[in-house]
Protein backbone atom coordinates (compact mmCIF):
# COMPACT_ATOMS: atom_id res chain seq x y z
CA UNK A 1 0.00 0.00 0.00
CA UNK A 2 1.45 3.53 -0.97
CA UNK A 3 -0.02 7.16 -0.27
CA UNK A 4 0.02 7.74 -3.93
CA UNK A 5 -2.87 5.27 -4.13
CA UNK A 6 -4.46 6.66 -1.45
CA UNK A 7 -4.30 10.04 -2.69
CA UNK A 8 -6.07 8.79 -5.91
CA UNK A 9 -9.00 6.78 -3.79
CA UNK A 10 -9.59 10.10 -2.49
CA UNK A 11 -9.79 11.44 -5.90
CA UNK A 12 -11.96 9.03 -6.97
CA UNK A 13 -14.68 9.31 -4.04
CA UNK A 14 -15.15 13.20 -4.99
CA UNK A 15 -15.54 12.51 -8.63
CA UNK A 16 -18.19 11.31 -10.54
CA UNK A 17 -15.49 8.79 -13.00
CA UNK A 18 -12.43 7.53 -13.17
CA UNK A 19 -11.84 9.51 -16.07
CA UNK A 20 -12.02 13.06 -14.20
CA UNK A 21 -10.60 11.91 -11.13
CA UNK A 22 -7.37 10.77 -12.76
CA UNK A 23 -7.51 14.66 -14.34
CA UNK A 24 -7.42 15.57 -10.97
CA UNK A 25 -4.71 13.72 -9.56
CA UNK A 26 -2.45 14.21 -12.87
CA UNK A 27 -2.53 10.73 -13.86
CA UNK A 28 -3.95 8.74 -17.44
CA UNK A 29 -7.00 6.69 -16.65
CA UNK A 30 -5.22 3.33 -17.14
CA UNK A 31 -2.04 4.48 -14.12
CA UNK A 32 -5.28 6.01 -12.46
CA UNK A 33 -7.15 2.59 -12.44
CA UNK A 34 -4.35 0.88 -11.54
CA UNK A 35 -3.56 2.67 -8.48
CA UNK A 36 -6.91 1.74 -7.48
CA UNK A 37 -6.94 -2.06 -8.24
CA UNK A 38 -3.25 -1.85 -6.26
CA UNK A 39 -5.15 -0.51 -3.46
CA UNK A 40 -7.69 -2.82 -3.48
CA UNK A 41 -5.03 -6.01 -4.30
CA UNK A 42 -3.64 -4.72 -0.85
CA UNK A 43 -6.78 -4.37 0.93
CA UNK A 44 -8.85 -7.14 -0.40
CA UNK A 45 -11.96 -5.46 -0.47
CA UNK A 46 -13.41 -4.10 -3.62
CA UNK A 47 -13.55 0.13 -2.95
CA UNK A 48 -15.73 1.04 -6.40
CA UNK A 49 -18.38 -0.08 -8.15
CA UNK A 50 -17.91 1.88 -11.64
CA UNK A 51 -19.42 1.91 -15.30
CA UNK A 52 -18.30 4.05 -17.89
CA UNK A 53 -20.44 7.24 -16.71
CA UNK A 54 -20.80 6.11 -12.84
CA UNK A 55 -18.73 5.43 -9.76
CA UNK A 56 -20.20 4.69 -6.36
CA UNK A 57 -18.46 3.64 -3.31
CA UNK A 58 -19.14 0.78 -1.73
CA UNK A 59 -19.57 0.46 2.38
CA UNK A 60 -15.65 -0.62 2.33
CA UNK A 61 -15.00 2.50 0.59
CA UNK A 62 -17.18 4.59 3.02
CA UNK A 63 -15.34 3.13 5.72
CA UNK A 64 -11.95 3.82 4.83
CA UNK A 65 -12.73 7.23 3.83
CA UNK A 66 -12.28 9.09 6.78
CA UNK A 67 -9.11 7.29 8.17
CA UNK A 68 -7.56 7.86 4.16
CA UNK A 69 -8.10 11.54 4.81
CA UNK A 70 -6.70 11.40 8.16
CA UNK A 71 -3.31 9.37 6.67
CA UNK A 72 -2.52 11.47 3.76
CA UNK A 73 -2.85 14.34 5.91
CA UNK A 74 -0.86 13.21 8.36
CA UNK A 75 1.98 12.23 5.69
CA UNK A 76 2.20 16.06 4.48
CA UNK A 77 2.71 17.04 7.95
CA UNK A 78 5.88 14.74 8.24
CA UNK A 79 8.73 17.50 6.51
CA UNK A 80 7.26 19.65 9.44
CA UNK A 81 8.03 17.21 11.90
CA UNK A 82 11.37 16.66 11.80
CA UNK A 83 12.34 20.14 11.06
CA UNK A 84 13.93 21.95 14.43
CA UNK A 85 14.59 25.43 13.31
CA UNK A 86 11.03 27.38 15.35
CA UNK A 87 9.18 27.81 12.22
CA UNK A 88 5.11 26.50 12.43
CA UNK A 89 4.37 24.11 10.13
CA UNK A 90 3.62 24.58 6.70
CA UNK A 91 -0.30 24.31 6.05
CA UNK A 92 -2.22 24.41 3.14
CA UNK A 93 -5.91 24.76 2.90
CA UNK A 94 -8.57 25.21 0.11
CA UNK A 95 -11.39 27.36 1.28
CA UNK A 96 -14.95 26.77 -0.77
CA UNK A 97 -16.81 30.19 -1.68
CA UNK A 98 -19.85 31.34 -3.49
CA UNK A 99 -18.82 33.62 -5.49
CA UNK A 100 -20.34 37.00 -4.44
CA UNK A 101 -18.85 36.37 -0.94
CA UNK A 102 -15.57 34.99 -1.95
CA UNK A 103 -15.42 38.49 -4.33
CA UNK A 104 -16.37 40.96 -1.63
CA UNK A 105 -14.87 39.62 1.38
CA UNK A 106 -12.97 36.06 1.70
CA UNK A 107 -10.49 37.22 -1.66
CA UNK A 108 -9.42 40.65 -0.38
CA UNK A 109 -8.28 39.28 3.26
CA UNK A 110 -6.15 36.73 1.65
CA UNK A 111 -2.93 38.73 1.95
CA UNK A 112 -3.65 39.91 5.55
CA UNK A 113 -4.25 36.12 6.47
CA UNK A 114 -1.25 35.22 5.10
CA UNK A 115 0.66 38.40 6.64
CA UNK A 116 -0.26 36.85 10.10
CA UNK A 117 0.69 33.94 9.32
CA UNK A 118 3.10 33.06 6.43
CA UNK A 119 3.29 29.23 7.43
CA UNK A 120 -0.52 29.31 6.33
CA UNK A 121 -1.63 28.70 2.40
CA UNK A 122 -5.28 29.44 1.55
CA UNK A 123 -6.73 28.69 -1.86
CA UNK A 124 -10.09 29.31 -3.07
CA UNK A 125 -12.83 27.27 -4.69
CA UNK A 126 -16.29 28.93 -5.84
CA UNK A 127 -18.97 27.79 -6.63
CA UNK A 128 -23.01 27.62 -5.24
CA UNK A 129 -23.75 25.97 -1.55
CA UNK A 130 -25.18 22.72 -3.01
CA UNK A 131 -21.53 21.90 -4.92
CA UNK A 132 -19.21 23.24 -2.09
CA UNK A 133 -20.66 21.05 0.36
CA UNK A 134 -20.68 18.08 -2.04
CA UNK A 135 -16.61 19.06 -2.60
CA UNK A 136 -16.37 19.37 1.24
CA UNK A 137 -17.73 15.87 1.88
CA UNK A 138 -15.28 14.38 -1.11
CA UNK A 139 -12.70 15.90 0.16
CA UNK A 140 -11.44 18.00 -2.35
CA UNK A 141 -11.91 21.46 -0.47
CA UNK A 142 -11.16 21.31 3.55
CA UNK A 143 -13.56 23.90 4.44
CA UNK A 144 -16.51 25.84 3.15
CA UNK A 145 -17.24 29.57 4.36
CA UNK A 146 -21.47 29.04 3.75
CA UNK A 147 -25.00 30.58 5.43
CA UNK A 148 -26.63 27.38 4.14
CA UNK A 149 -28.91 25.37 6.82
CA UNK A 150 -26.25 22.88 7.98
CA UNK A 151 -28.56 19.21 7.76
CA UNK A 152 -25.61 16.75 6.48
CA UNK A 153 -23.67 14.84 9.76
CA UNK A 154 -20.22 13.79 10.28
CA UNK A 155 -19.56 18.34 10.14
CA UNK A 156 -17.81 20.70 12.03
CA UNK A 157 -18.01 24.26 12.43
CA UNK A 158 -17.18 27.92 13.69
CA UNK A 159 -19.81 30.79 13.59
CA UNK A 160 -18.43 34.21 11.79
CA UNK A 161 -20.79 36.65 11.30
CA UNK A 162 -24.13 37.13 11.49
CA UNK A 163 -26.48 37.39 8.13
CA UNK A 164 -28.84 39.78 8.13
CA UNK A 165 -31.22 39.76 5.39
CA UNK A 166 -33.62 42.58 3.88
CA UNK A 167 -36.59 42.50 1.74
CA UNK A 168 -36.34 44.94 -1.42
CA UNK A 169 -37.21 46.41 -4.14
CA UNK A 170 -37.09 49.11 -6.81
CA UNK A 171 -39.00 52.74 -5.92
CA UNK A 172 -40.13 52.71 -9.06
CA UNK A 173 -41.85 49.42 -8.99
CA UNK A 174 -43.17 49.83 -5.59
CA UNK A 175 -44.36 53.40 -6.28
CA UNK A 176 -46.52 52.30 -9.19
CA UNK A 177 -47.53 48.91 -7.14
CA UNK A 178 -47.36 49.12 -3.72
CA UNK A 179 -46.31 45.89 -1.52
CA UNK A 180 -48.05 46.44 2.15
CA UNK A 181 -48.41 43.46 2.65
CA UNK A 182 -49.73 39.53 1.33
CA UNK A 183 -52.57 40.86 -0.01
CA UNK A 184 -50.85 43.03 -2.31
CA UNK A 185 -48.28 39.89 -3.33
CA UNK A 186 -50.83 38.99 -6.42
CA UNK A 187 -49.43 41.88 -7.80
CA UNK A 188 -45.57 41.20 -7.57
CA UNK A 189 -43.15 38.99 -9.01
CA UNK A 190 -41.00 37.38 -6.58
CA UNK A 191 -37.25 36.66 -7.66
CA UNK A 192 -35.31 33.80 -5.33
CA UNK A 193 -32.61 31.73 -5.93
CA UNK A 194 -33.17 28.49 -5.58
CA UNK A 195 -36.64 26.46 -5.09
CA UNK A 196 -34.96 24.24 -2.30
CA UNK A 197 -33.58 27.20 -0.74
CA UNK A 198 -35.15 29.88 -1.29
CA UNK A 199 -33.98 33.26 0.61
CA UNK A 200 -38.05 33.91 1.03
CA UNK A 201 -38.03 31.81 3.71
CA UNK A 202 -35.98 34.27 5.99
CA UNK A 203 -39.14 36.56 5.84
CA UNK A 204 -41.85 34.13 6.10
CA UNK A 205 -39.91 32.77 9.53
CA UNK A 206 -40.51 36.45 10.75
CA UNK A 207 -44.18 36.92 9.45
CA UNK A 208 -46.80 36.58 12.20
CA UNK A 209 -50.15 37.76 10.16
CA UNK A 210 -53.16 35.17 9.07
CA UNK A 211 -53.01 35.92 5.50
CA UNK A 212 -50.96 33.70 2.85
CA UNK A 213 -48.31 34.98 0.56
CA UNK A 214 -49.14 34.64 -2.85
CA UNK A 215 -46.87 35.83 -5.99
CA UNK A 216 -48.08 36.49 -9.60
CA UNK A 217 -44.84 34.10 -10.25
CA UNK A 218 -41.64 32.74 -9.04
CA UNK A 219 -38.73 33.01 -10.61
CA UNK A 220 -35.23 31.71 -9.81
CA UNK A 221 -31.86 32.87 -10.60
CA UNK A 222 -29.49 31.04 -8.56
CA UNK A 223 -27.63 33.88 -7.51
CA UNK A 224 -27.94 36.32 -4.94
CA UNK A 225 -25.90 38.69 -8.03
CA UNK A 226 -28.68 37.51 -10.34
CA UNK A 227 -31.21 38.21 -7.96
CA UNK A 228 -30.22 41.93 -7.21
CA UNK A 229 -29.44 42.79 -10.74
CA UNK A 230 -33.26 42.24 -11.41
CA UNK A 231 -34.69 43.45 -8.56
CA UNK A 232 -32.47 46.63 -9.52
CA UNK A 233 -33.82 46.84 -12.89
CA UNK A 234 -37.87 46.72 -11.28
CA UNK A 235 -38.44 43.30 -12.36
CA UNK A 236 -39.37 42.04 -8.60
CA UNK A 237 -38.93 41.64 -4.84
CA UNK A 238 -36.46 39.89 -3.47
CA UNK A 239 -35.19 39.11 -0.07
CA UNK A 240 -31.02 39.41 -0.22
CA UNK A 241 -28.62 39.87 2.53
CA UNK A 242 -28.37 43.34 3.34
CA UNK A 243 -24.82 43.69 3.22
CA UNK A 244 -24.49 42.72 0.05
CA UNK A 245 -27.61 45.40 -1.11
CA UNK A 246 -26.76 48.11 1.87
CA UNK A 247 -24.97 49.95 -1.04
CA UNK A 248 -28.11 50.56 -3.16
CA UNK A 249 -30.23 51.25 0.08
CA UNK A 250 -27.67 53.98 0.73
CA UNK A 251 -27.65 55.14 -2.82
CA UNK A 252 -31.98 54.87 -2.94
CA UNK A 253 -31.88 52.44 -5.96
CA UNK A 254 -33.22 49.93 -3.89
CA UNK A 255 -36.05 50.16 -0.73
CA UNK A 256 -36.57 47.87 2.05
CA UNK A 257 -40.54 46.65 1.50
CA UNK A 258 -42.46 45.67 5.24
CA UNK A 259 -39.31 48.25 7.56
CA UNK A 260 -41.06 46.93 10.17
CA UNK A 261 -40.47 43.22 9.24
CA UNK A 262 -37.57 41.76 9.99
CA UNK A 263 -36.13 38.99 8.00
CA UNK A 264 -35.14 35.90 10.70
CA UNK A 265 -31.08 36.36 10.34
CA UNK A 266 -29.07 33.51 9.47
CA UNK A 267 -25.07 32.75 10.16
CA UNK A 268 -22.57 32.43 8.57
CA UNK A 269 -19.76 29.61 9.37
CA UNK A 270 -16.56 27.74 8.16
CA UNK A 271 -17.61 24.45 8.01
CA UNK A 272 -15.56 21.02 7.80
CA UNK A 273 -15.17 17.63 8.09
CA UNK A 274 -15.62 16.15 11.68
CA UNK A 275 -12.47 14.51 13.07
CA UNK A 276 -10.23 16.27 10.31
CA UNK A 277 -6.34 16.39 12.08
CA UNK A 278 -6.29 20.01 10.56
CA UNK A 279 -9.40 21.39 12.92
CA UNK A 280 -7.13 23.65 15.08
CA UNK A 281 -5.68 25.60 12.19
CA UNK A 282 -9.16 26.13 10.45
CA UNK A 283 -10.51 27.53 13.91
CA UNK A 284 -7.69 29.76 14.13
CA UNK A 285 -8.66 30.46 10.61
CA UNK A 286 -12.32 31.25 11.67
CA UNK A 287 -11.29 33.22 14.65
CA UNK A 288 -9.37 35.43 11.78
CA UNK A 289 -12.37 36.02 9.80
CA UNK A 290 -14.48 37.02 12.70
CA UNK A 291 -12.42 40.09 12.54
CA UNK A 292 -13.08 41.08 8.98
CA UNK A 293 -16.27 43.00 8.64
CA UNK A 294 -18.79 41.42 6.08
CA UNK A 295 -18.27 44.15 2.87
Amino acid sequence: MDVDSLRCFLAATSQPTFRRAARAVHLSPAAFSDRIARLETALDVRLFERSTRHVAMTPAAERLLPAARRLVAEIGDLPALVRDDGRPPPVTLTLGTRYELGLSWVLPTLDALHDAHPERTVHLRFSDSHALLEALQGGTVDAVVTSFRLTVPGLDYATLHPERYVFVGAPALLDARPLTGPHDSADHVLIDAHADLPLFRYLLDAWTGPEAWSFARTRLVGTIAGMRQLALAGRGVAVLPRYFVQPDLDAGTLRVVLPEVEPVLDWFRLVWRHGDPRAPALQALAAELREVPLR
